[in-house]
Formats: C-alpha cells, sequence, structure tokens
C-alpha cells in the first residue's frame, strides 16, 4: 500500500515560516506601490498554503507582471529557506512518530507537495525526511502542474494501491480524478468544503494510524 502525503498543512505546520515570508514579499509591493499597505492575520496568508506559487501569485494579484510574481516569489523561497536554516520550521506533533510506524507497518510513503525543488531538498535535510519517505515528488518539477496530472508519474513508479493524505482540495482532487480513497486532514489550512471529498478526516496526525 502507498501513502501518498502531502506535506505543508499535512505534516510541516508551515505558517511559522510562510507568514514572515510572505509578509516580506508584500513590503516588497507596497515599497514599489504595487499594493496598499496593511496588516495581514495567520487565517488570511494561510489560505495561500497548499497552491503553488504561480498559482498563488495567479489568484492573489492577477494584475501583477510576470516580472513582480517571480519576484515575489523568489522573495518567499529565499526566507523561507533561511528560517529553515535558522530552526524555525516545525513539524505537526507527533508528526515523525507516526510516519515512522506507518514505514514500519510496512506502508510505502510518498512525498508530493506544491513546492519548489530547493524547498522540498532543505526540508529533507534538516528533517531528515529521507528516514520516511521512499520517494519525492515536488511540482516544480513537473512545471507545476496539478497534483492530479503529476499522480500518473506517482503510479507509474510504484505498484500497488494508493491510499491519499492531505489538508486542501489540491489532495481531495487527486482521488477523485483517481477513484481513490483520501484522508483529509482538518487541522491543516483547507475548509470543510474543501475536504467534503475526503473518505475520512482526522483532527490530529496521530490519528492517521488508528485509520491505517
Amino acid at each position: 500500500m502507498n501513502l501518498i502525503f502531502d506535506y505543508d498543512g499535512t505534516i510541516h505546520n508551515s505558517i511559522t515560516i510562510y507568514r514572515p515570508a510572505f509578509e516580506r514579499a508584500y513590503e516588497y509591493l507596497t515599497s514599489l506601490g504595487l499594493a496598499k499597505e496593511r496588516s495581514w492575520n495567520e487565517l488570511e496568508i494561510a489560505r495561500w498554503l497548499g497552491y503553488s506559487s504561480k498559482e498563488m501569485w495567479d489568484i492573489f494579484m492577477p494584475s501583477l507582471s510576470k516580472y513582480h510574481k517571480e519576484k515575489c516569489s523568489q522573495i518567499i523561497g529565499e526566507t523561507m529557506l533561511k528560517l529553515i536554516d535558522e530552526g524555525r520550521a516545525q513539524l505537526y506533533t507527533h508528526s515523525t512518530e507516526v510516519l515512522q510506524q506507518l514505514k514500519q507497518s510496512g506502508y510505502r510513503l510518498v512525498f508530493l507537495s506544491n513546492c519548489k525543488r530547493s524547498y522540498m531538498n532543505a526540508h529533507m535535510k534538516y528533517f531528515d525526511l529521507e528516514k520516511y519517505f521512499s520517494s519525492f515528488y515536488c511540482t516544480e518539477d513537473f512545471d507545476f502542474k496539478p497534483k492530479y496530472i503529476i499522480f500518473d508519474k506517482i503510479k507509474k513508479d510504484h505498484d500497488g494501491e494508493f491510499i491519499v493524505i492531505g489538508d486542501r482540495y489540491q489532495d481531495m482532487e487527486i482521488a477523485l480524478k483517481h477513484n481513490l480513497k483520501a484522508i483529509g486532514c482538518i487541522y491543516g489550512y483547507g475548509n470543510s468544503q474543501e475536504l467534503a471529498f475526503a473518505d475520512m478526516l482526522v483532527s490530529e496526525v496521530k490519528e492517521i494510524l488508528a485509520l491505517l
């Protein structure tokens, strides 16, 4: 059995490094007069977690030039990498224990995230994720195509059945389009409407064990 895990909002409590990165990028835009000065609360920022950088900026500020979208994406990426290096990234409580127990139980764990390779590699190194996951996929390697399209590659790489575990609609979409079971993580950044298609719901990471 293969378990496809989303990362941000499922294993990694990413708001701790995403919020300061987002705010820095927005300050860059206000300094150029491209956005109005304002403060952001955590819920407003967290809604963008789970999107690829391209998707996020195309929705958040569609009229922004391609150059500035890419510049803001670069600012966010570089800031988060710096914060990871400073030790400010945090996994949800019990994440590593759950991953280790699932692996020991014979499940094959697959990492699939709407992220850039540099971000994925930084987390792999900092949290030693190769101890748990057998393979890693990030959407940048697939030109930020939707996860349900990337699944075609994952399916070719791994024999057996699949269960999808994640907190956003992008994760549930994999299951919907490929007729798979899905576990929705309501402790993450998605809303109840996004997770309405999940077969099962968990309110904290360790509950995943009880379902499997």
